[in-house]
């Protein structure tokens, strides 16, 4: 093996017309950037190109192909956007992901077998929707998937080193089952500057990201004799199956305009409810003065329970921001937050303040659990949050994502035109209704078989309304995100 950097092995890749083989002379005429880029995610899913390795310079390569710089450039752009490729400068152009497979690369025709149409039901059990989220496609409109490509790696691995210059022998013990006093502190100051939340680090407990929060805090209230958490209408259909398998009943309360119901809410009878005030979950409503003095109103006299999922908080592109309710409320707020949205989800870490009533029961619930999170992790996070990282990666990804936010509604309006937008304000997906009598499940199963992956607005609903579909944009590329809605306008089309 040829090895170089003292010893290193030496991962680049051979340029030139040896470079995947490669016969430019096959690209159609006037398309050659997209014909290459295509060629090098055939060779990414089956992985001749490996991920770690070095791709041939943009120039080297125009070279020995005899076509401009500018058309590998361009091939090398969409595969960054797309997430496969990182630019490192001097390194060159890395490989940093990969196509699940090469069937997915060629989108099969609408009269491929409608195999899907199993999996979208309007109301799947736990079971269908976790089937329905492995399932693969070229496009993922998925809500709630950040961009993974925008991992700040560098500055992750700058936190990492730092963290592991100074650590000392006794902190990779077992640790606090609240999280490490370091994390706690630095949460403590986040959420402060950025949520205007003033929690004593004390009351912050770390836990493995807001799906963990909703498992713990419903135990936590089922064994305090609470039978039923009310849930928005429509509202996180993940959420409510969190909850349901505590053994809470979850009855649904309309969202409007102005956000939840409050008047709907009290004649549930529900002694909690669970809430995302400041970006709804599907709808994108920001929770209104009114409704929020009345939830207020309903707290402090029935003693009711608020579990506040702070979804999407930070993401705000064209509104100030809205306080959190634990802010005003700190007896009766469960509040939770993660980076996973921030971050990655794949770091499993997030938080969630309890009313004091409830600290110490969490805190054993947790301890019970899994002892608390993994340490290094932690301490990593926290450093990155106390350096200023974190805020760095949340202006970085403001104007990302309102770029990528402004693709999808400019593509919905060409595509889509029968289409009512909702929430594009904010957040990391838009939601979008139609008037016309058909099933959304029905769209999204014939979108999954040209490889374009939705979900249906009655999968968030517990009672009927307008069909519509929640398109997460965050995670595609302006080029896929414009094909995958062309597509979504094609399936309609043949609908109707």
């Amino acid at each position: 093996m040829n090895r170089s950097n003292g010893g290193a092995p030496d991962r680049s890749i051979a340029s030139g017309a040896d470079f995947l083989h490669l016969a430019i002379g096959e690209a159609p005429g006037g398309g050659k950037s997209e014909w290459l880029a295509q060629q090098i995610r055939i060779a990414l899913a089956d992985r001749r190109l490996p991920v770690g390795c070095r791709l041939p310079a943009t120039r080297v390569l125009a070279c020995e192909l005899g076509v401009s710089r500018g058309v590998v450039t361009e091939a090398y752009k969409r595969l960054i956007e797309d997430g496969y490729l990182a630019g490192q400068g001097r390194n060159g152009t890395i490989v940093v992901g990969a196509p699940a497979t090469t069937t997915a690369l060629t989108p099969p025709p609408l009269t491929r077998p409608p195999s899907p149409r199993s999996v979208f039901t309007a109301t799947p059990d736990a079971d269908v929707f976790d089937a329905m989220r492995a399932a693969r496609a070229r496009i993922d409109f998925s809500p709630g998937l950040p961009d993974l490509a925008a991992f700040p790696r560098a500055a992750w691995l700058s936190a990492e080193r730092r963290v592991l210059d100074r650590l000392a022998a006794s902190d990779l013990g077992y640790g606090d089952p609240r999280g490490t006093p370091t994390l706690r502190v630095a949460v403590a100051n986040w959420i402060a500057r950025n949520r205007g939340i003033r929690a004593d680090p004390g009351d912050i407990l770390i836990v493995a990201g807001t799906a963990q929060t909703l498992t713990l805090v419903g135990q936590v209230l089922h064994s305090d004799g609470i039978s039923a958490v009310a849930m928005e209408d429509p509202g996180s259909l993940g959420a409510r199956q969190h909850l349901r398998n505590c053994q809470l009943g979850t009855p649904p309360v309309t969202v409007d305009s102005e956000g939840v119901r409050v008047d709907e809410l009290g004649a549930t009878g529900a002694a909690a409810v669970f809430l995302t005030p400041a970006h709804q979950f599907p709808t994108g409503v920001v929770l209104r003065g009114s409704r929020r003095s009345e939830l207020i109103r309903w707290a402090s006299e029935s003693g009711g329970l608020i579990i506040e999922d702070d979804y999407d908080a930070e993401h705000r592109y064209d509104r100030t921001p809205a306080p959190a309710l634990r802010s005003v409320l700190a007896n009766n707020v469960f509040y939770a937050g993660s980076v996973s949205k921030l971050l990655a989800p794949a770091l499993r870490i997030g938080w969630v303040i309890a009313p004091p009533k409830y600290r110490d029961t969490l805190v054993d619930a947790k301890r019970f659990t899994d002892l608390g999170n993994a340490v290094l992790p932690q301490l990593v996070l926290a450093q990155f949050i106390e350096s200023g990282a974190l805020e760095r990666q949340l202006r970085h990804l403001r104007r990302h994502h309102r770029r990528r936010r402004d693709a999808m509604v400019n593509a919905i309006a060409a595509h889509l035109p029968g289409a009512i937008v909702h929430g594009a304000a904010a957040g990391l997906h838009l939601t979008i209704t139609f008037e016309a009598g058909f099933a959304d499940t029905d769209i999204a199963a014939a979108a999954l078989t040209r490889d374009v992956k939705v979900h249906p607005l009655s999968w968030h609903c517990q009672r009927p309304r307008r069909p519509g579909l929640v398109l997460g944009y965050a995670a595609s590329s302006a080029t896929d995100i414009s094909e995958g809605v062309t597509t979504l306008g094609e399936v309609l089309r043949r609908m109707s």
